[in-house]
């Protein structure tokens, strides 16, 4: 291995100062964010908010201080149905409703999968990145879908928002220390070999955090009443509905959907399915499965949809390239290269190989932009709230979308008879860690 000597720091150092670009920067970032000395003014031009399919919907959401992201957008393409349906003007599900059940689950899904370790070597990499991850408030679509079929939905009002569901920060933390310590004292039990007090100690750590989630979302309704106003100005009750009934009365089956990737790296062929290891929330819910396709057809199988007057939920990286004050992700808007002599550009493949990019974000898709049939720009329904983006609703540019999004959630009606088939195989088991197993 080199040593950083005396000689090598004067050459570098002699190198750096003959620079007057160098120079130049430096002066420049003394005083200014290095992303507005990069900014490219001229992107401007192609990143304005108008679109050829712009599907009207309701005002945005906000999930405030919490990675519920995927949750509000699965809810969120939701409510428009629920909306055309009772000819609402606003409409919410009660996202705090959902997140209990999943916290619960996925509470439950830790303590069984450590059934898994409770005699392996304690660095064995499985536990340790079970143990690392915990649980957290990200998801993925099935994960969704689980938690809708099993619990249904109710409107906001029926379990408003507390300030631990929009803050989740100190709770995450707190379930993940009680949960380490059940891996911990359920292994030191197995080892004695007390089985029975091990499964004892796991009722118990359910019953705690159960209660830990009720004081903190407050307790999931089982009936409820649904009042509504419509643009009419018409009021009408519903009396005595459960959270199964009033999914089941929107009249969409989530099984019909499918979560399409693109995955471009050696390890992950087009036209099959994956799914990945000890990743999920509910115990016996929908196993997490992805149809790994081209971006063409990607991108063909979200246009169809739109053009259909349906919205899409998808999951993209968006850590980069991104302007979260205008509401806009344009990778051609920062050109950090030339202002840093420095390259940085990596293909999708690299980053996902090399952990420099994965999804991190779930949002809805609700217009796109067409030029002779091809995209341009897309139009997005975020959830952080109407006083970011424009109105709350946000732009990517079409280079952007081709870059950074991994997923789409499609209606199985759009993909053809190879690809539902290729669907529907026996998904290929992916190793805990990768990347497509990220939590939006």
């Amino acid at each position: 291995m080199k040593v950083v000597n005396e000689e090598m720091l004067e050459g570098l150092d002699y190198d750096y100062q003959q620079s007057d670009l160098h120079k130049v920067v430096r002066r420049v970032l003394s005083k200014t964010g290095l992303e507005s000395v990069a900014y490219v003014n001229e992107s401007q031009k192609d990143t304005q908010f108008k679109f050829s399919i712009d599907i009207e919907t309701l005002p945005v959401t906000n999930q405030k201080s919490s990675g519920r992201c995927w949750l509000f957008a699965g809810l969120n393409v939701l409510r428009e149905l629920v909306a055309k349906k009772y000819q609402l003007k606003d409409f919410e599900f009660s996202q705090n409703y959902q997140a209990f059940w999943d916290k619960f689950e996925k509470i439950n899904y830790f303590l069984e999968s450590m059934e898994d370790f409770l005699t392996c070597d304690s660095d064995d990499r499985t536990l340790k990145h079970l143990l690392q991850q915990g649980i957290q408030d990200g998801g993925q679509w099935d994960m969704f879908v689980s938690l809708v079929l099993k619990y249904g939905v109710v409107p906001k009002e029926a379990m408003p928002e507390t300030y631990q569901s929009s803050n989740t920060g100190l709770m995450n933390r707190i379930i993940n220390i009680k949960l380490r310590k059940y891996a911990a004292d359920a292994r030191a039990l197995v080892k004695e070999g007390k089985n029975a007090d091990k499964d004892l100690l796991k009722s118990s750590v359910l019953k705690e955090l159960y209660n830990y989630l009720c004081d903190s979302f407050g307790v999931p309704p089982k009936r409820f009443d649904f009042e509504y106003v419509n643009k009419e100005n018409v009021y009408t009750r519903v009396q005595n509905q459960t959270p199964i009934d009033f999914y089941t009365q929107i009249g969409i089956d989530l099984n019909e959907y499918v979560s399409v990737i693109h995955a471009p790296t050696e390890d992950k062929p087009y036209m099959k399915s994956y799914t990945i290891g000890y990743l999920g929330n509910v115990v016996g819910g929908k196993t997490i499965t992805h149809l790994n396709l081209e971006m063409d057809r990607l991108v063909e199988l979200v246009v169809s949809q739109l053009k259909d007057k349906e919205v899409v939920w998808f999951g993209a990286d968006v850590s980069r390239d991104g302007d979260r004050e205008k509401g806009i992700w344009d990778d051609q808007a920062y050109d950090f290269e030339t202002v840093l002599q420095m390259p940085l550009r990596m293909t999708k493949a690299q980053r996902l190989d090399y952990l420099q990019g994965a999804m991190n974000h779930a949002m809805v898709i609700t217009g796109v932009n067409l030029l002779s049939d091809k995209p341009t720009k897309w139009k997005i329904e975020n959830s952080w709230g109407h006083d970011k983006g424009n109105k709350g609703y946000y732009l990517m540019s079409q280079s952007w979308f081709l870059e950074h999004t991994y997923q789409a959630v499609i209606h199985k009606k759009y993909l053809t008879r190879e690809e539902l088939k290729a669907y529907q195989k026996e998904p290929v088991l992916l190793k805990p860690w990768d990347p497509m197993g990220a939590l939006a």
